[in-house]
């Protein structure tokens, strides 16, 4: 087990523990077990200790198109997931758009803000005068009685049925490639960005960095593939692989960055 661990970063080991855990359970009894809504950090975790062959396989699905926090499906070989085994309902609000415009934190605030965990959503998408978001199905009946407002906006939560039309990602990756010298946090925004990485440390050093939804204070921090950063004021991009070395020892990556529409 000790050579799982080692891949990994140490304040990950809880939930490498209850991975483990759920790959037994779905040995012993032979029966599906289905996640939370996870993050890609956690997706990829879950599938690099479920692995591609044996007899329990994974897969994942959150109801959006590229969605970006999915519920994933640990299930042994003789099973063939469908959608449905996923357990996701798309809710829908509509709010007067001339006189609030939400915004995504704002809609999570007040998900949130029923005593429920961030695992139980999946994707958020707004666009003018509409709010969209995934929810765990075991959780909707709670969520409908109970989301009355978001803001200074009264909410009304409706279930869209299947086949109804869900709102496109509002942004879309765009692939780049790039070199570091360390997979240092601080480095590494010093090489997404054209900034200093004496500015990337102000900008760590005063919680504006986000690394998979959590701020990161350490400068050294070290990232790993699928890691997802956020970083106030300059956007979000995400470690699709690290490539290897080049010939004068820097690191190699491709990422993959935020392009808003326009």
């Amino acid at each position: 087990m000790e050579d799982i661990f080692q891949h990994f970063r140490p304040e990950e080991k809880t939930f490498i523990e209850q991975v483990i855990g759920w790959k037994k359970e779905v040995e012993d009894r032979y029966a599906p077990k289905l996640t939370d809504f996870l993050d890609p950090r956690q997706q990829l975790i879950v599938h690099s200790i479920v692995g591609k062959n044996g007899n329990v396989l994974v897969s994942s699905f959150g109801r959006f198109s590229e969605a970006e926090r999915q519920r994933l499906l640990i299930f042994p070989d003789y099973f063939q997931p469908s959608d449905e085994d996923y357990d996701i309902t798309i809710c829908e609000l509509h709010f007067p758009s001339n006189f609030i415009q939400l915004k995504h934190p704002d809609v999570l605030g007040a998900l949130l803000s029923l005593g429920l965990d961030r695992a139980k959503f999946g994707d958020i998408r707004l666009d003018e005068s509409t709010a969209q978001f995934a929810v765990a199905k075991e959780i909707l009946d709670y969520v409908r009685v109970n989301l009355v407002q978001i803001g200074k906006a009264k909410a009304h939560v409706i279930e869209l049925q299947e086949g109804a039309t869900v709102l496109p990602v509002e942004s879309h990756w765009m692939e780049q490639m790039l070199t570091t010298s360390s997979m240092r946090l601080d480095t590494v925004l010093a090489s997404v960005y054209p900034i200093s990485r004496q500015k990337a440390a102000m900008l760590i050093n005063s919680g504006k960095v986000k690394v998979n939804f959590a701020v990161r204070e350490q400068v050294a921090f070290e990232l790993h593939e699928s890691d997802l950063l956020s970083i106030r004021g300059y956007g979000r991009f995400f470690i699709k692989t690290i490539e290897g070395k080049t010939k004068k020892d820097k690191i190699r990556i491709k990422i993959g960055r935020i392009e808003r529409k326009s």
